[in-house]
C-alpha cells in the first residue's frame, strides 16, 4: 500500500508511507513554506496523526536527499515517531546537525545506506541508486515487498557535467527496468517544461559572464542545499578575481557537512564578516541566504537594510541564482523591489542564464521512462497541473497505467490494478511557542481572522443586581479609521446597551450570556458597517453599584 501524506498535489512537504505485512517505511518527512494566508507562520508541517497511530509497526525512516522540502520536518516531528532514520552520508550529516541543533538529548538511530546494495528494513528491500539532484547523494529509492518492485525517484535530472558528484547511475536504472518495475513513483516539478534541463556547468558559465559584467560588490542569493551552486558561485569568484564570503548560518552548516563528507574538497579561505570592508568592492562576492524572500534570511535584511555587519549601495549588484518556488512569488518580488528602489542592480534568471533547474524536464522525463518501463506511473511531487501533465506524460511514453494520488489516498498495489480504499487522516501543522500545532487550531484561525477582519473589544461593568454600571468601553484595530471608526464605536455603545437591556432579569446574571449578546451585537454591526467579520472579546465585570456611585 502506498500514502502519501504530504507532496501529492503541492510542491514541497513531502511525506510518503510504504505498507506490507503489518509494517510501514516512510519515504521522506519534510517541510512546505507558509503563504501570505498563514500570517505568524514560519513553517508548514505535514499531519502524521495517521502514522503517529502505528508507529509500533513503523520499520524507519528513509530520506532520498537533503532538501528542506524532504527532511526539514524530522527536527520538529521525529519525537512522534522514534524510529530509525537511513540515508546516504552526506543526507545524513545534514539530519545529524539539525538534531543536534534542535534535538540535542534525542537518541536517534542514523544509519546509512550505501548505493546499489538492497538493506534489509522490516518487511521491505530498499536500494539506493545514485542520481544527480541540486544537491550531493540524491537517491532514487528501490522498495522490493510481497513479490512487487516500486521506484521512487526523489527529486532528480539527468546532468551530464553536475560539477559536483557523480551522473546518474543510468546502467543501474537500465538494470533495473530490464528486471521488471511494477510502479513508479515520479517527480512532477518541470512536468510542464520542454525539453531537457540545463546542466550545472551552463549555469557556472553564465554567472561568471554576469559578474564580470558587474561593478561594485557582488551578492549572489541561492539556495543553501545547493552545494554545487556554492561551489561554482566560489570558483566564480576565483574567475573574476573577487574574494568570497558567505552569509548565513544555513550555508556555513550545509559547506561543513559536504566537506566532511568528502566533497568540496578545493575550498579557500573565504572573507569573514568583519572583514570584507577591507576588501576593494570590485574584489567581493557575496553568497547569500534568502532566495525565497524569507523574512529573517540574509538577503532580505540586507535588502532593507537591517543586517548587523552587511550593507550594500547604489551601482551594487544582486542574482538571484535560484526558481521562485510556487506561492513565495509575493516575498521575492518586496525583496527585489527594496533592492532596485536603493539603486542596486538586480539579475535574475529572466535576465540571464545564471540558474538551472535541479529537476527533469519532458525529454528527461521521458529517458527515464525508456528505462524503467513500470508497469504504473504515480505522479507526485507537484500541484494538480503537474500531477495531469506527468500523467499524459507517462502515457505518452507507453506506460499501462496511471495514477495520480491526492494526500491522503491509501492505494493498494494489487497484480492487475491499483486502487483507492481509503483515506487517511491528513493536515497542516506549524510550531508555534514550543510545541506543533495544528493550522487549523483555534489559536491560527483567529490569527487569519484578525489579520482580515481586524478584532473589536468590550469592557462591559455590570451591578450584582445586573445594571449596567458604566457606558461599555469598546475599541477596535483593523476595522477601519477616522470618522467611521469613531461612529463605528458610538453605535456599537449603544447597541450593547440595548442588547443587554433586552435580556431576562435571570438571563442578565450569565456572563455568558452577556458575552454572547454583546458579541452577536458587535460582529452584525461591523457586517452592516463594513462587510467584516471581526475578532471579538467581551469582559464583564461585576461590581458593588455603590462603588460605582461612591455612595
Amino acid at each position: 500500500m502506498f500514502v502519501p501524506l504530504g507532496g501529492s498535489g503541492e510542491i514541497g512537504m513531502n511525506a510518503n508511507l510504504f505498507h506490507y505485512q503489518d509494517q510501514w517505511l516512510m519515504v521522506d518527512l519534510g517541510i512546505s513554506f507558509p503563504d501570505e494566508s498563514m500570517p505568524g507562520i514560519d513553517v508548514v508541517l505535514p499531519d502524521l496523526s495517521f502514522i503517529e497511530k502505528r508507529r509500533k509497526s513503523l520499520a524507519g525512516l528513509v530520506i532520498t536527499h537533503g532538501h528542506e522540502d524532504h527532511l526539514g520536518a524530522i527536527p520538529y516531528l521525529w519525537e512522534r515517531l522514534k524510529c530509525p532514520i537511513f540515508a546516504t552520508p552526506f543526507t545524513l550529516a545534514l539530519v545529524r546537525a539539525k538534531l543536534r541543533e534542535n534535538l540535542p538529548d534525542a537518541k536517534v538511530d542514523l544509519i546509512a545506506l550505501p548505493f546499489n546494495a538492497p538493506v534489509e528494513i522490516g518487511s521491505f528491500s530498499v536500494e539506493m541508486i545514485s542520481l544527480t539532484h541540486s544537491i550531493p547523494d540524491p537517491a532514487g529509492l528501490v522498495l522490493r515487498a510481497g513479490g512487487k518492485t516500486i521506484f521512487h525517484t526523489g527529486d532528480w535530472k539527468f546532468d551530464e557535467d553536475p560539477l559536483l558528484g557523480p551522473v546518474s547511475d543510468q546502467n543501474a536504472l537500465k538494470a533495473l527496468g530490464d528486471s521488471g518495475v511494477d510502479v513508479m513513483i515520479g517527480d512532477s516539478t518541470n512536468a510542464m517544461v520542454e525539453g531537457r534541463t540545463g546542466s550545472e556547468a551552463d549555469a557556472r558559465d553564465g554567472l561568471i559572464k554576469e559578474i564580470k559584467k558587474a561593478t561594485g560588490r557582488v551578492a549572489v542569493t541561492c539556495f543553501a542545499s545547493n552545494v554545487a551552486r556554492v561551489n561554482t558561485l566560489v570558483h566564480a569568484a576565483r574567475e573574476t578575481g573577487r574574494s568570497p564570503l558567505l552569509i548565513g548560518r544555513a550555508l556555513h552548516r550545509i559547506t561543513e557537512a559536504a566537506r566532511s563528507c568528502g566533497y568540496l574538497q578545493d575550498w579557500p579561505d573565504l572573507l569573514s564578516e568583519d572583514d570584507y570592508d577591507l576588501v576593494p568592492r570590485e574584489n567581493v562576492l557575496m553568497i547569500c541566504t534568502g532566495s525565497q524572500g524569507e523574512p529573517r534570511s540574509a538577503m532580505s535584511r540586507i535588502a532593507s537594510g537591517s543586517h548587523h555587519s552587511i550593507s550594500l549601495d547604489k551601482g551594487d549588484t544582486v542574482m538571484f541564482s535560484s526558481r521562485q518556488i510556487p506561492g513565495n512569488e509575493p516575498a521575492i518580488a518586496k525583496v527585489q523591489d527594496s533592492l532596485i528602489r536603493r539603486g542596486i542592480h538586480v539579475v535574475t534568471d529572466d535576465d540571464a542564464p545564471i540558474h538551472v533547474s535541479g529537476h527533469p524536464a519532458r525529454d528527461e522525463m521521458a529517458e527515464m521512462y525508456q528505462l524503467i518501463r513500470p508497469k504504473l506511473a504515480i505522479p507526485v511531487h507537484g500541484t494538480a497541473r503537474h500531477l495531469k501533465a506527468h500523467a499524459a506524460l507517462a502515457k505518452s511514453c507507453q506506460v499501462p497505467a496511471t495514477l495520480i494520488p491526492n494526500n491522503g489516498d491509501m492505494i493498494v498495489l494489487n497484480d492487475d490494478e491499483a486502487a483507492c480504499i481509503g483515506t487517511a487522516e491528513t493536515g497542516l501543522q506549524t510550531f508555534e511557542g514550543g510545541e506543533v500545532i495544528s493550522i487549523d487550531s483555534d489559536t491560527m484561525r483567529d490569527r487569519r481572522r484578525m489579520l482580515w477582519n481586524g478584532s473589536v473589544t468590550a469592557s462591559v461593568v455590570l451591578s450584582l443586581s445586573g445594571d449596567l454600571c458604566l457606558a461599555p468601553q469598546i475599541s477596535q484595530s483593523g476595522l477601519s479609521e477616522g470618522y467611521r471608526a469613531d461612529d463605528y464605536l458610538a453605535e456599537a455603545s449603544i447597541r450593547i446597551e440595548d442588547a443587554i437591556m433586552g435580556l431576562s432579569d435571570e438571563k442578565v446574571m450569565d456572563d455568558q450570556r452577556v458575552m454572547d449578546v454583546c458579541g452577536q451585537a458587535l460582529r452584525g454591526l461591523a457586517k452592516s458597517m463594513f462587510k467584516r467579520r471581526p475578532m471579538v472579546q467581551v469582559h464583564v465585570m461585576r461590581v458593588d453599584a455603590l462603588s460605582v456611585t461612591g455612595e
